[in-house]
């Protein structure tokens, strides 16, 4: 087993929580307007765009259609969905300008998917506009309402529409669960939930329900009412699984993945992202392979689970399988996968593998620019740490707190004092507050360049209280220059330093035995022995991990 750390665990949320994503795809279908049957082959394409997930080249496709003077009215709320998916308002608003010269506007169809379309690209007030002046509405309309204001966190104008509607559906309850719980008032959502009427209580209602508990960690709430749901489907046995793996209880995850009677590729893949968010990467792989030999083939989920195993194990020859696999599969490249592929090259050292998938990205995000950047950092390559973050200073992402840490790091490996210490000033300028990590990095690369008494007077103007790495780093830089007198000068501030004192080990008491006694002052060195003899502490053994033919790792 492979031990994650919270900078270093690549899969990102929308992936770990894999359920929430078949539930709002869930919402959508049982609100979705029938479109009118047209002429086919273009609505064809452009339905199968949509349903891909191919939001952009639907737009493009309509576009075309367009231009050659031809507009299909059943058309319209498929490409204002597209248009809604990737928030492209101003494509929205010309087919809402070609609806009013079409004289189609009043069309409860067509009107209802504006009203989605402006509010899920953050237009409320159009949106609320468009509502109000529509001369017919069916619940759909409101639900779609409703919608714009759960997804803007708006949860008191959706409670207000809701009391105010007619007539609801089973999609209007589901929503306001979902808002609830995605607001983070459980007890709100958990009263809703109980007011559904029986007849429209759903499998997916007690899904929502049970998913709004497990993606805020509240397991046993779940729990509880996961054992009374009266049909279980797929996707609450994964919100399950996930959530227990939220919250590092892999134990019991697998205790539920074992419980589902027909598992599908939903299930696994939020067992194989649930072992890899929590540093089991053996047992990731294991899954993985399991999974495939009961016929299932791996998707993009999947493979961003895998990945990111295989980048925490640092097993580069399995990663270059996956990344074979998935060209060999044509899947699609979307921005998680890209970015795993990424992470996975420079973590296992090969930059040039890493650098190849990163310069032929159209898009690149902030995950992606911190993978690279912490890569070269990681494998010493510092100038090209340093290049890269000038880079992604000037592109559209911001660095944020993970971007500072790694940058940071490669400063320190690379013996940058000057640029180091401007970089860690232009934190405040990104509106970021620096941590004790960025502080322990600072640190440690004053002390290293021999500059004691900055580190020293850095750690005693710092807005928090130094931790074990801070004191740590700093004695470490003591022990290096043998600066005898400072080290006198900390003792009392780490002996008495209530985070200096675990249970168990403290690694500073050990630290100061080692100055102590590599400077030859060995009546100071009894002393500390005698401390820790005293507390129970022990000196830290020494381990060192041992990787054969990319397969095992051993523990020495």
């Amino acid at each position: 087993m492979c031990t994650s750390h919270e900078e270093n665990n690549f899969i990102p949320q929308e992936i770990i929580h894999y359920p929430q994503k078949q539930i709002q795809y869930y919402k959508y279908q049982n609100s979705q307007l029938c479109p009118a049957t047209t002429n086919a082959s273009w609505s064809s394409c452009i339905r199968k765009h949509v349903s891909n997930g191919s939001y952009r080249e639907a737009i493009v496709l309509y576009n075309q259609i367009r231009s050659k003077g031809v507009y299909f009215l059943g058309l319209v709320p498929l490409v204002l969905k597209a248009c809604a998916y990737v928030s492209v308002l101003n494509c929205g608003k010309s087919l809402h300008s070609e609806a009013i010269k079409h004289g189609v506007d009043s069309n409860v169809r067509i009107g209802t998917s504006l009203v989605s379309m402006y509010a899920k690209c953050g237009d409320i007030p159009d949106s609320r506009k468009l509502f109000e002046y529509m001369p017919e509405r069916n619940v759909v309309t409101w639900n779609a309402m409703i919608s714009g204001y759960v997804k803007n966190g708006d949860m008191k104008s959706a409670s207000v529409l809701f009391d105010k509607m007619s007539t609801r559906n089973a999609v209007s309850w589901i929503e306001m669960i979902d808002g609830f719980a995605r607001s983070g008032d459980m007890v709100a959502a958990r009263r809703t939930f109980n007011e559904v009427p029986f007849e429209l209580k759903n499998v997916v209602t007690w899904t929502v329900m049970i998913d709004g508990y497990a993606s805020k960690g509240e397991m046993e709430a779940a729990r509880l009412l996961f054992e009374d749901m009266p049909q279980r489907n797929f996707f609450v046995w994964s919100s399950m699984i996930s959530g227990h793996c939220k919250i590092g209880n892999v134990k019991e995850a697998r205790a539920i993945f074992d419980r589902v009677p027909v598992r599908n590729l939903v299930n696994w893949n939020s067992l194989i992202c649930g072992y890899s968010q929590n540093g089991f990467c053996e047992e990731a792989l294991d899954a993985f392979g399991k999974m495939q030999n009961e016929g299932y083939e791996p998707d993009e989920v999947t493979v961003v689970g895998v990945l990111s195993a295989c980048a925490q194990l640092s097993l580069l020859d399995v990663g270059k399988d996956v990344h074979k696999m998935i060209c060999a599969k044509g899947m699609k490249l979307n921005e998680f996968v890209v970015n795993a592929l990424v992470d996975m090259y420079a973590k296992c050292g090969d930059l040039t593998g890493a650098r190849l998938v990163f310069e032929r990205m159209t898009n690149k995000n902030n995950a992606c620019w911190n993978s690279m950047i912490s890569g070269f950092a990681v494998h010493g390559k510092t100038k090209e740490a340093l290049e890269f973050f000038g880079r992604m200073e000037e592109s559209n992402e911001k660095p944020d707190e993970i971007t500072f840490l790694s940058v940071l790091s490669a400063c320190v490996h690379g013996g940058f004092v000057e640029v180091g210490l401007e970089i860690f000033s232009k934190m405040e300028r990104y509106g970021l507050s620096a941590s004790i990590k960025h502080y322990g990095c600072l640190v440690d690369l004053l002390g290293r360049a021999g500059r004691i008494q900055d580190a020293y007077h850095l750690i005693k103007s710092m807005p928090m209280k130094p931790n074990d790495t801070v004191w740590g780093a700093f004695l470490g830089a003591c022990r290096i220059h043998m600066d005898n007198d400072m080290v006198e000068q900390v003792v009392e501030d780490v002996c008495t330093s209530d985070s200096s004192v675990d249970s168990g080990n403290d690694p500073h008491y050990a630290l100061l035995l080692n100055i102590y006694a590599g400077s030859g002052s060995w009546e100071k060195a009894g002393r500390v022995s005698m401390v820790m003899a005293d507390r129970g502490l022990q000196k830290t053994s020494g381990r060192s991990s041992l990787m054969l033919e990319n397969t095992e790792q051993f523990h020495i």
